[in-house]
């Protein structure tokens, strides 16, 4: 195999006319030069060089791996400020995982301004459900995951960074016995038929524990996996729910939203990222973006009661 290093000199050798020469350019010493060129001949299996005078010039081979030098510098350099590049944040790609309650509020306005600073960044979004993108980014899959996620390890590679934290509150039908409450005790809830909108994972587990703390398992009636729709079986009369807040930004017409206590279930969403992935400052631009657009969200706001 060629050494670049050698085809840099021979390169240097072919442009300057002499060893000499080279060797100033290059800060070597003639003696230094001539043994790398002569390595090179011997790696090559032919002579790359031919004395002319007091200097000299390339042989067809010398010339041939002249011109190859000089592509491998030309991409060498394009490398080098490719490299500084990407280091600086002025290109490069990131791969994020989201959920949908986290995109409009947390990941949109986040990733709009990582592209205002760093347009030449490409950011690669998929949704996922909200305890799948964690796997994705132990695996390396990905370098950054908004999650629901309480406390976790921080080893393995990758790092918990806490966002925000999201009530839930009870979901009734208009003109519920509780619907005129400023705050309903979860407990009053238990004789209820439920309307479900969490499937198994890390949005229900805080319903079903805070349940379980005032007593009682809920009884489901009607499962739904979208809060869109599970609002709607909750306006039809079908039930009751707890849903959290920023699942219930976009709200039915026919439901009213009260906080609930004694306890009160809580999700905390959190960004996962790849501690290697850190080193780029488009990643901790993008993590700064989504910690600022949660500072802004108030999931408590919540309209006084009609």
């Amino acid at each position: 195999m060629l050494d670049v290093r050698r085809l840099q000199v021979l390169r240097a050798v072919v442009t300057s006319g002499t060893v000499t020469a080279a060797a100033a350019h290059l800060g070597y010493t003639p003696s230094a030069v001539s043994q790398q060129v002569a390595a090179l001949e011997k790696q090559a299996g032919t002579a790359l060089l031919e004395r002319v005078g007091r200097g000299v010039r390339p042989t067809a081979a010398g010339l041939l791996l002249t011109e190859h030098a000089v592509l491998i510098g030309s991409a060498v350099a394009r490398a080098e400020t490719a490299l500084a590049d990407l280091r600086a944040g002025r290109t490069g790609r990131l791969s994020v995982r989201y959920f949908a309650t986290a995109g409009s509020t947390l990941v949109a306005p986040a990733l709009a301004r990582v592209r205002a600073e760093h347009p030449g960044v490409r950011v690669d979004l998929e949704l996922t459900d909200p305890d799948d993108p964690l796997r994705e980014v132990v695996r390396g899959r990905a370098d950054l995951a908004v999650l629901v996620q309480g406390q976790g390890p921080t080893s393995g590679g990758f790092r918990l960074v806490h966002l925000l934290d999201d009530p839930y509150a009870a979901v009734l039908p208009l003109g519920h016995p509780f619907a005129d409450k400023e705050v309903i005790d979860l407990h009053a809830l238990s004789g209820e038929q439920w309307v479900g909108s969490e499937p198994p994972g890390p949005c229900l587990q805080p319903v079903l524990d805070s349940c379980a703390a005032a007593g009682f398992s809920p009884d489901f009636a009607v499962q739904s996996e979208d809060y869109a729709t599970a609002q709607g079986f909750v306006a039809a009369g079908l039930g009751v729910g707890l849903m959290p807040r920023l699942g219930l930004r976009n709200r039915h017409p026919g439901v009213v939203v009260r906080p609930v206590r004694n306890p009160e279930p809580i999700r905390v969403i959190s960004a996962a990222v790849r501690e290697t992935a850190l080193e780029q400052p488009s990643l901790r631009a993008l993590l700064d973006a989504l910690r600022d657009a949660a500072a802004t969200v108030d999931p408590s706001d919540e309209p006084r009661p009609r």
